[in-house]
């Protein structure tokens, strides 16, 4: 089931809301709803996220109990968490490359269906263990709260990555009736907006020049390079803020996961501001574990490479996202050691010129096929093909739903236009929602009630006539 779906707007959540709200177990209406909507689209495998529950909130009451024993413990519940996830994602991945490596001792190929969210829950999972071996967050001996933070449906299939610590008090306080009904709303259909108004329709773009046989031409290129750079964007930026306004409509407060990534001047500066919630998953549990950049400059370069090459093989198991994590690992660390001081000095335009021309490279590494197709398209970009050669294909590709998206996807990018439209009217969000000291993780301008309105109406219109518009990141 699709957050950007008729059925999810208009059955499933209200229906689910007047439950939640109705009943006086909130925790348990939660859980119960979460499994339905796991269930709906996963069917059987909701029993292994089950399971893993189960062992996972076990594993934190053993952690905590242990004394000299709860690091074995913890290396237990980490090795557990990700052999699943290994199997799952990437024992086919494995076996095809060894059959390679190895082709006298022929593996049998291994097709797995992966479900939904494993990534994302598995890292969950993960900090949770983590966290309470640190003593970061008390152990949750309620079986039930636990399963109701892990299976929590606005999270569970594509982020952001929520730990405990976030949400804990929340979770056993008292959420009869949140505070913060207009700005879930608003972040509802802001992320609808962006997915369905953008993310869906620029995606036609992308998918035609990323289609295309040998030959492409450099405009073409360019402007699927674009139009996927705008996609992943919007696309996902767009689950993210309806997973943070479904939150706040349950009474729960979830970080921000998105901050104008398009506007950086560096590549620094761009991880700080793209999946946040990932970023500072590597940073805390990986990182800074390996010693950060306290160990001298070799080390400190180590660090960033094994981060970034996991950071890439966590997207997905395709060499492909292995040398998009390496490839923003070097950029990462040809900054930390002399270009990021030269980037600093220069006017702040030439390092966000360079910023987009870098992570533009790094998405066709990330969209392509296989490494011979990235290489090809890079080529292509370069100017190999000519300029013009597909002008008639791109001409009937490029329709009005395209080009408005287009135009939208560049100007709401940055900062600028959404600040710009949020003086146009009178917010949905209410002051004191505004002024709240918690709701730091705000990523969204308070926006005027007829431009959310023309948004919701404009997005359903939409859905009605599409067949499927399903989440870039639910493949990861």
């Amino acid at each position: 089931m699709l957050f950007s779906s008729i059925i999810f707007i208009f059955y499933f959540l209200p229906l689910f809301l007047i439950g939640y709200y109705a009943s006086g177990w909130r925790t348990g209406a939660l859980l119960v709803g979460s499994a339905v909507f796991y269930t709906w689209g996963e069917g059987a495998y909701v029993l292994l996220l089950a399971g893993l529950i189960v062992v996972n909130w076990a594993g934190g009451l053993a952690v905590a109990r242990a004394g000299r024993g709860r690091g074995l413990w913890l290396a237990a519940l980490i090795v557990l968490d990700l052999g699943v996830l290994g199997y799952f994602k990437y024992a086919g991945f494995l076996a095809q490359n060894l059959n390679i490596i190895l082709p006298g001792h022929p593996l049998p190929s291994i097709v797995q269906r992966l479900p939904l969210g494993i990534s994302f829950f598995t890292f969950q999972l993960i900090s949770y263990a983590v966290d309470v071996h640190r003593g970061a967050v008390k152990v949750e001996r309620d079986p039930l709260k636990f399963a109701a933070y892990i299976l929590m449906f606005p999270h569970l299939i594509a982020g952001p990555i929520v730990r405990y610590a976030h949400i804990r008090d929340e979770m056993h306080g008292d959420r009869a009736r949140s505070r913060r009904v207009g700005l879930g709303i608003q972040y509802f259909i802001v992320g609808l907006s962006q997915k369905v108004l953008v993310a869906n329709s620029v995606a036609h773009l992308a998918d035609y020049a990323f289609g295309l046989p040998a030959g492409l031409d450099a405009t073409t290129a360019w402007l699927g390079a674009l139009a996927y750079a705008l996609q992943i964007y919007f696309d996902f930026a767009g689950y993210s803020n309806m997973a943070i306004g479904l939150a706040f409509l349950l009474g729960f407060t979830f970080p921000k996961n998105f901050d104008h990534p398009y506007a950086s001047a560096s590549i620094t500066e761009f991880w700080r501001r793209w999946h946040m919630s990932l970023s500072g998953w590597f940073r805390d549990y990986v990182y800074i574990p390996l010693g950060g950049n306290r160990g001298g400059r070799w080390r400190t370069v180590r660090n960033l490479m094994i981060v970034f090459l996991l950071t890439g093989f966590w997207h997905g198991a395709a060499w492909t996202f292995v040398l998009w994590g390496l490839y923003h690992g070097a950029f990462l660390m040809l900054e930390r050691f002399g270009l990021g001081g030269l980037l600093a000095r220069a006017p702040r335009p030439v390092g966000h010129l360079y910023a987009l021309l870098v992570v533009l490279g790094g998405w066709v590494l990330f969209r392509a096929a296989d490494l011979p197709h990235a290489l090809a398209y890079l080529h292509a970009m370069a100017g190999a093909s000519g300029w013009t050669a597909q002008g008639i294909g791109l001409a009937r590709t490029l329709n009005l739903e395209v080009v408005a998206a287009l135009v939208l996807g560049v100007a709401f990018a940055g900062p600028l236009a959404p600040a710009m439209m949020a003086r146009l009217g009178r917010p949905i969000v209410g002051r004191a929602e505004q002024l709240e000291p918690r709701l730091d993780t705000v990523a969204v301008h308070p926006m005027p009630v007829w431009l959310l309105a023309a948004g919701l109406v404009l997005s359903v219109a939409l859905l009605t006539n599409a067949s499927l518009n399903p989440f870039l990141y639910f493949r990861f």
